[in-house]
């Protein structure tokens, strides 16, 4: 499957990503958060969102470990996943012009925009991948 994770740039951009080579993706608490990220497998793709100011995709990464518990949950009902950069893309695609595109109207990115984990669909990617090669 593949996947958008969001995080705020002053809190974790991705070049700290990059430059660290691996993180654990924790403090997830949404409920519907948590259910796409108990769903993510080793190896999924993951689109990086800098949230905030920006509102782009800005880079890839990927799972590099099944869900396992969140250690800084005292409840234990949390899970986090690990992953690792894999590119910057050519350049941001913003949230406005994925929402003026007129292709993702079912993209829970643009539906529920509160939302930090959510799947992406093929198509969703495909099209994300080709506007980041072209003029916005």
């Amino acid at each position: 499957m593949k996947w958008l994770f969001k995080e705020e740039p002053t809190h974790f951009p991705y070049d700290e990503l990059v430059e660290n080579g691996r993180t654990d993706w924790a403090g997830v608490k949404n409920p519907v958060a948590q259910k796409h990220l108990r769903a993510v497998a080793k190896g999924d793709s993951i689109f990086y969102y800098h949230t905030g100011k920006e509102k782009a995709v800005v880079g890839v990464a990927k799972a590099d470990s099944q869900p396992y518990p969140d250690s800084g949950d005292p409840n234990g009902k949390r899970v986090v996943v690990d992953i690792v950069p894999v590119r910057k893309l050519q350049r941001p695609v913003t949230l406005a012009e994925i929402k003026a595109s007129g292709r993702f109207a079912t993209f829970d990115l643009t539906r529920l925009p509160r939302l930090s984990v959510m799947p992406v669909t093929d198509a969703q990617w495909a099209e994300i991948e080709r506007m980041a090669k072209s003029d916005p």
